[in-house]
């Protein structure tokens, strides 16, 4: 990951990187000032917050998290904001999920007073750097950055440590069918396929191609290939049309020489314009009228 700037570069500032027991090391902080901010409440007087960009939580690793902080605490304080009544999460909610989850009775925290920006600037940037946003939710964030707070997009991105162009193509992810996001939600295809889906415009066949993704355990490149075919498929005249023509064509020559030999003659085609005329006669003297009327057209040839 490129060099964090902005808050990307201060969040590191105001989470110290480890604690002790109960007691406060500053010597093991990048900053020794800001752990002295650290005191320990009780863990029941610490809540989410509900508007944070992170909605989903593995709940296997939280138990993996969980049995660590059961033997060595926590050591990483959240990061909170007074709210009188209780301490709500800006930072750490996985934290606290998992000291629950471990029993603990404290936690460390850091008191901060911030702006509704920076604490959703802070939120996103710690799941994107430490805890792994699903795809959809870093876009949603990214989304609420945009339209909340009015950044464009190129302030989005230094914010949060990310190219631009990644910043734009996280976002597009939110114009797939809502079917088809939550498959991304769920890791039954990956942001590569739901990529290449975006080319289909049809929210229906969006989310019938994303099933066949599923289904078939179609790669990217084969994903790409399957809805080029489709968007491109071969202009080929219908065979059907073809036959159709060609038998009116082979009525009209029959006809005509029905009336030219004055019996039925069919006309039987086979492949590269070839094929064979069969003449029909009922008796012998019919038949010598036919070789007589062949001999009579040669001999006006002549």
């Amino acid at each position: 990951m490129a060099a964090a700037r902005g808050l990307g570069k201060g969040l590191d500032t105001m989470i110290p990187n480890k604690i002790g027991g109960d007691k406060v090391k500053a010597e093991t902080s990048k900053n020794p000032e800001i752990d002295k901010d650290v005191i320990y409440v009780k863990i029941g007087k610490v809540e989410p917050n509900r508007e944070q960009p992170r909605k989903n939580f593995d709940e296997d690793a939280l138990l993996e998290l969980s049995e660590s902080l059961k033997q060595y605490g926590v050591l990483q304080p959240l990061l909170v904001q007074d709210k009188k009544d209780y301490y709500e999460i800006i930072a750490g909610e996985r934290r606290w999920r998992a000291a629950k989850l471990a029993g603990l009775k404290e936690i460390p925290v850091i008191i901060k007073k911030l702006t509704n920006q920076e604490i959703v600037e802070i939120s996103l940037i710690e799941n994107i750097q430490r805890e792994n946003l699903n795809p959809i939710e870093e876009a949603l964030a990214y989304k609420r950055l945009l339209k909340e707070f009015n950044l464009k997009q190129d302030e989005v991105a230094e914010r949060v440590s990310k190219s631009r162009t990644a910043v734009t193509n996280s976002m597009r992810l939110l114009k797939l069918d809502e079917r088809v996001q939550q498959m991304v939600i769920d890791e039954l295809i990956s942001t590569g396929h739901a990529r290449t889906l975006l080319a289909i415009a049809d929210n229906e066949k969006q989310y019938i191609l994303a099933q066949q993704i599923f289904d078939e355990k179609l790669s990217v490149r084969e994903t790409e290939k399957l809805i080029k075919k489709l968007q491109n498929p071969k202009k080929e005249i219908p065979k059907i049309q073809e036959d159709d023509n060609m038998a009116v064509f082979y009525e009209d020559i029959e006809q005509k020489l029905k009336n030219i030999m004055g019996t039925k003659v069919s006309i039987s085609k086979k492949d590269n314009n070839k094929g064979k005329i069969e003449i029909e006669y009922f008796s012998n003297d019919e038949l010598e009228r036919i070789v007589d009327l062949f001999q009579s057209i040669h001999l006006s040839d002549a």
